[in-house]
């Protein structure tokens, strides 16, 4: 047998391979480093709940949540159908999560957070964002997600104006059943 027969064979037996090497990464990741990831693709699904502070304090509030590209982003969709649907997109950037929301002020707040540990709470910060003059131009600067257990989740949202924080709205939601 020769080296030119036997290089179809390695070729596949590489190809065939890789999912298997693939899921024992993905397993070591889930139950490491990436558990705060792992917390926010369990969210997939609908969710209806409350802002129980804020300037709408007491409206209904609706929240879609989709894991996508082939599991290595989550879709946040608030109020999804409405003139006020805003879309925020969480990936892994190494040991961090970034989250990038997409705002109905017309600004693109980034965020940070570990994605280490297991914590209930995670907390994002602002980084940057695009699309806005000045840091003191109103935007959402810092998010909080808290995964109270798997069909209750509290997220806590705070904006700034003028360079210093102008309040917080923080919505309490359940899975849709």
């Amino acid at each position: 047998m020769t080296i030119k027969s036997t290089l179809p064979f390695f070729i596949f037996f590489a190809w065939a391979s890789a999912p298997v090497i693939g899921q024992d990464s993905k397993k070591d990741e889930a139950n490491g480093k990436l558990a705060a990831f792992e917390q926010f693709k369990q969210l997939a699904g609908e969710w209806v709940g409350k802002e129980v502070k804020g300037p709408n304090a007491g409206i209904e509030v609706r929240v879609a949540y989709k894991v996508t590209s082939a599991g290595s982003a989550v879709v946040e969709t608030l109020f999804p159908g409405t003139e006020h649907e805003m879309v925020t997109v969480i990936h892994r950037d190494g040991d961090d999560l970034v989250l990038t929301h997409y705002c109905a002020l017309g600004n693109q707040p980034q965020m940070k957070a570990s994605g280490k540990g297991e914590d209930k709470k995670i907390e994002f910060k602002f980084v940057r964002a695009t699309n806005l003059k000045s840091e003191k131009d109103m935007h959402m600067h810092d998010v909080a997600f808290t995964f109270v257990n798997k069909d209750t989740l509290k997220s806590e949202w705070t904006h700034y104006d003028d360079g210093k924080s102008a309040g917080t709205v923080v919505f309490e939601l359940k899975r849709k059943q």
